[in-house]
């Protein structure tokens, strides 16, 4: 397996990467991950994980395209080589740009070659405002077609990526597995959730709006700072709890909150591990994922159906794939819509407990770890078989 990221981090590829991982041991099956050499270490039955060189001052890479990962990826592709020609493999499994590497080294070992795609690599230099260079999003593009041609498995992991797939080859081999790998071990109790609220000052009869995840821009926090900033008009005891976010990103929030009006409401947690983040939850009184840009399901939807706690999001593809009006609520990208869907759920505390009971219920029955296992067990049968027809695993709930 090859992950062009810092295994491990808490935030959305690692993430995904570490369940796959996961799912992969729990099948059977033994995983040689060749990862970027920092992140925190893993270990778990099945794996052995090894790490490239770190080039000359290079000490951590930031979440999507960098030039730091120019030469971070061709390090990890001298170490890809090297693992790959010591041993004997049945596949080689690529996250994100890693399929280029992969695709090149199966080619050269004669085994098959299974990309796991997490986002449309052109897509992310618009998310992430890398660039504008008509040449660059066509580099891109091409290497994207490339790895999904050259692969006989393409995992993805939300409708709008199998879209992509189908628009770039008919034919390809997909299976949909979404970022939803959770289960009974990610609950919290009771006191776990009122330990939360001490430590931050807040009452246990005080709404709380809680905000879980990293803080880059495609986020939305500006706009759920404004959002907050018109809620205080009407809960002026209310407080937005965010998890998530470096030192230096968490400055830059604050400012961008007390430049919106609403840094008295606004408590920043910084980045929690990702055993907190349960108790968290079920501390707050709302859950809000105010993303702006991107089609890509955010990992934490599926942590807040789990939770069973009423959902504010955006209403966009990235949300929409996954919510519904049954689900969550629902709202436009603007500040006074998504502040009025917060005061929606704070203000009609029956309501906002049936769409949580309906959120969790969607998470038991289509998003549960055994689905997850079972087409993590479909993508294995479809990267052995050599018959003609694609395969196409979506829904088995």
């Amino acid at each position: 397996m090859i992950a062009p990221e810092p295994f491990f981090e808490p935030r959305g590829t690692p993430f995904s990467e570490f369940h796959r991982i996961r799912a992969l041991t729990s099948l059977g099956h033994h995983v040689d991950l060749v990862t970027y050499p920092f992140g925190e270490e893993v270990t778990m039955p099945g794996l052995r994980v090894f790490r490239a060189l770190r080039p000359p001052f290079v000490h951590r890479v930031k979440i999507g395209p960098s030039l730091a990962k120019i030469p971070l990826d061709a390090l990890l592709a001298l170490s890809v080589v090297r693992r790959a020609f010591s041993a004997k493999y049945e596949a080689v499994h690529s996250h994100e740009e890693g399929g280029l590497i992969g695709i090149a080294v199966a080619a050269l070992r004669g085994v098959p070659h299974l990309y796991d795609m997490h986002s449309s690599l052109p897509q992310q230099l618009g998310n992430f405002d890398f660039t504008g260079s008509r040449l660059i999003r066509r580099i891109f593009l091409a290497v994207e077609r490339l790895m999904i041609r050259r692969s006989r498995v393409v995992i993805v992991i939300c409708p709008a990526l199998e879209d992509t797939v189908r628009e770039i080859d008919p034919h390809a081999r997909t299976v949909l597995i979404e970022n939803a790998p959770g289960s009974a071990d990610d609950e919290a109790t009771p006191e776990q959730a009122a330990a939360v609220r001490r430590q931050f000052g807040v009452s246990p009869s005080t709404p709380l709006v809680l905000y879980t995840g990293t803080f880059e821009a495609y986020q939305g926090l500006d706009l759920l700072f404004a959002a907050m900033a018109i809620v205080g008009g009407s809960h002026p005891d209310a407080r937005l709890l965010l998890a998530g976010g470096k030192p230096d990103q968490v400055a830059r929030a604050r400012a961008a909150a007390r430049s919106a009006g609403a840094d008295a409401a606004v408590i920043f947690a910084g980045e929690r591990p990702a055993s907190e983040i349960p108790a968290y939850l079920l501390a707050a009184d709302v859950l809000v994922s105010p993303r702006s840009r991107g089609t890509n399901t955010p990992l934490k939807i599926y942590q807040y159906l789990r939770s069973g706690r009423p959902i504010v999001a955006t209403r966009l593809l990235t949300h929409t794939q996954v919510l519904s009006d049954d689900t969550a609520v629902l709202t436009g990208a603007s500040p006074a819509e998504f502040a009025a869907g917060i005061l929606a759920a704070l203000n009609d505390p029956a309501r906002a407990a049936e769409l949580g009971t309906r959120a969790r219920h969607l998470a038991e029955t289509k998003y549960s770890y055994d689905a997850y296992l079972e087409r993590t067990r479909q993508a294995c049968a479809a990267l052995v078989s050599t018959s003609p027809p694609p395969v196409v695993v979506k829904d088995l709930a």
